[in-house]
């Protein structure tokens, strides 16, 4: 009258799925080569300088800078962002330069670009540039196509116009 149910009984084995199909080595005699597809390596993400932090000297790296705080000194980097509360006393040289904050000196980059809250204080050398409403900037702008092989020279100097010696 009742059974026995062989609901929660273990049951027979099953064989292995991998198992199932024949190796590499059976098909065709030789091993399989061990392709290990490696994912990209991700970006890192950018070195942030906090806001308590005061940096006397340059900075060079080939990936990316979020300033918060204040360096006195010349910036190298692939994007360089400048918060609000930031200062930054120097040359930045950066394929993407984005400027909240202050800068005193001269801006070289790729990709230049001005918030509203920017205060600048120098010269910009662009290939593109953006400069939202109410940003402040007193320097000049000059555009050129590699505004970042020119780098290591300064603007050239031109003689003052001699005067009459009548």
């Amino acid at each position: 009258m009742f059974s026995k149910s062989k609901i929660n009984e273990p049951g027979p084995k099953v064989a292995d799925p991998t198992a199932a199909v024949p190796s590499e080595t059976a098909k065709t005699g030789s091993p399989a080569p061990d392709f290990k597809t490696t994912p990209p390596k991700a970006k890192p993400p950018a070195s942030v300088l906090s806001s308590d932090l005061l940096i006397t000297g340059n900075l060079k790296t080939t990936g990316d800078i979020q300033i918060e705080g204040q360096v006195d000194g010349d910036i190298r980097a692939h994007l360089l962002t400048v918060g609000e509360s930031a200062t930054v006393k120097g040359e930045i040289i950066a394929d993407d330069v984005v400027v909240n904050g202050r800068v005193i000196g001269r801006v070289r980059g790729l990709k230049v670009r001005l918030t509203s809250t920017a205060r600048v204080e120098g010269d910009i050398i662009h290939k593109t540039i953006a400069i939202e409403s109410g940003a402040h900037f007193e320097g000049s702008v000059q555009r050129q196509d590699d505004p970042l092989s020119a780098a290591g020279k300064k603007m050239p100097v031109l003689p003052a116009p001699e005067g009459d010696k009548g």
